[in-house]
């Protein structure tokens, strides 16, 4: 829940920034001065790519909780109960314990987007962002293939 309020205090915060800054631009391109008009537009150009930016980042999110949902209604989350910090974070060791199993899940079923969310749940467990958002990529595409198959 504390996530979707970031998500939505950041959005409310984008969107302010896009108003004001669309006004503002207004203004610069009234202004009919060269300098004035470049960078109107630049006012323009630059919050229309951060609103893009935003709408891609929400639709991934969306995305991956509802493969999470699905994956998690057909039982196949992974059930390893494992030791947790305070904060509710695995511990690393355990978390780098787990991932062999899960990327050879893939290797052995590279078509599977369950697999591959599976692998993005052990990249997260081992705090490796980059690639988990990867694996939750590549299940999206994988999951969209296997729907439009249909």
């Amino acid at each position: 829940m504390r996530i979707r309020v970031g998500v939505a205090v950041m959005t409310v915060l984008l969107l302010l920034y896009v108003v004001l800054a669309g006004q503002r631009a207004l203004v610069l391109l009234a202004s009919g001065e060269t300098v004035g008009v470049v960078m109107g537009g630049a006012l323009i150009v630059l919050p229309l790519l951060a609103l893009w930016a935003i709408g891609r980042e929400l639709w991934f999110g969306v995305r991956a909780q509802q493969l999470g949902e699905r994956l998690e209604a057909e039982g196949g989350l992974p059930d390893e109960r494992l030791p947790v910090r305070p904060s509710g974070r695995i511990e690393r060791e355990d978390g780098d314990a787990l991932f062999p199993r899960y990327r050879a899940d893939v290797e052995k079923h590279p078509d599977d987007w369950r697999a591959r969310y599976r692998l993005a749940l052990a990249y997260d467990a081992t705090r490796d962002r980059r690639r988990a958002r990867e694996a939750v990529r590549a299940a999206i595409r994988l999951e969209s293939t296997e729907r439009r198959a249909r």
